[in-house]
């Protein structure tokens, strides 16, 4: 049977989101001592930063990952799409897992010239990201200030470029990887594909966006109200989940068809919203959705006779 190559790409599109939109994962080494390795992994959290399709991952000098690939450079790199504020809390409650990834390959040592080359080009990466939040217009800043959490991506890498704690900067040389959904399904996905694709130009400030407008109540009625106007459903309360230059997906809570006692329970239902025209930034995403809003008010008030 032919491989569907829109198909793998699209999920590996999705995996390049997800690396692209987080500065943190899980690195597992097999431990080791100086007879060699013991067999069991062990796991900490490192920051990262994507070059040409590879994570480059700093690890603190005393951790433990710089003896185990030493004796044994096999590793595995896992990251999960960031699920911020209060979007985060909600999700533990109904026990719902955000998107993720698993790679497997070796984590190798990069030579100091080489890692001194990519601390520049780390440099590079926060000051260009935190030029572009500064020139935001006044809607998306107002946004982006909404965000409660630490959620910035430039933030969270900035700390890797001080002089508080020394670091050994690897590169994971990826040789398998499999994208999992929120609902746990799993799809393998070409090391290949994965290395040419593109991460979604709003991918890295994902976060920061997706907690701005769940932080804000305003919005938040907007989202049920763009329930009740595009999908017919009515929302009790509604979040964010996930944003990309397409559009954007919704968890609603909706209220269940009514049972043999004419009582209907709440429930969660996931929606997916999509843009007339593809975002090319995240000023582009906001007009859209401001667009929507003022679309679905005038909407709801022709309709309640308040026009």
């Amino acid at each position: 049977m032919k491989r569907n190559k829109s198909t793998l790409f699209s999920f590996a599109e999705k995996c390049k989101n997800v690396l692209a939109s987080n500065w943190q994962g899980s690195l597992n080494t097999i431990k080791a001592d100086a007879k060699g390795s013991k067999g069991s992994i062990y796991t900490s959290k490192v920051k990262y930063l994507v070059r040409r399709g590879q994570p480059y991952l700093w690890v603190p000098e005393n951790d433990m990952h710089n003896v185990n690939t030493i004796i044994d450079e096999r590793g595995s790199f896992a990251v999960t799409s960031p699920y911020p504020g209060p979007l985060g809390a909600l999700l533990k409650s109904l026990k719902k897992l955000p998107a993720r990834i698993a790679l497997s390959g070796d984590v190798l040592p990069l030579e100091e010239d080489k890692a001194k080359s990519l601390a520049e080009k780390l440099q590079e990466v926060i000051v260009s990201e935190q030029k572009a939040i500064k020139e935001f217009t006044y809607t998306v800043s107002g946004v982006l200030s909404s965000s409660a959490s630490s959620t910035s991506r430039s933030d969270n890498l900035q700390g890797l470029l001080g002089d508080n704690e020394r670091y050994t900067v690897f590169r994971f040389k990826t040789r398998s990887c499999t994208f999992i959904d929120g609902n746990g399904g799993t799809f393998d996905v070409d090391v290949e594909d994965l290395e040419t694709s593109k991460a979604d130009p709003l991918a890295q400030f994902s976060a920061k966006i997706i907690d701005g407008i769940n932080q804000s109540k305003a919005r938040r009625t907007a989202l049920m109200l763009f329930c009740f106007v595009f999908k017919d459903t009515n929302a009790k309360d509604a979040y964010v989940t996930s944003i990309d230059r397409k559009g954007f997906d919704v968890l609603a809570k909706v209220t269940s068809p009514a049972l043999k006692d004419g009582i209907g329970d709440d429930q969660w239902k996931e929606f997916r919203f999509l843009f007339k025209d593809e975002a090319k930034d995240v000023e582009m995403f906001f007009s859209q959705l401001v667009e929507m809003e003022e679309e679905v008010i005038n909407k709801v008030s022709t309709s309640s006779g308040l026009n």
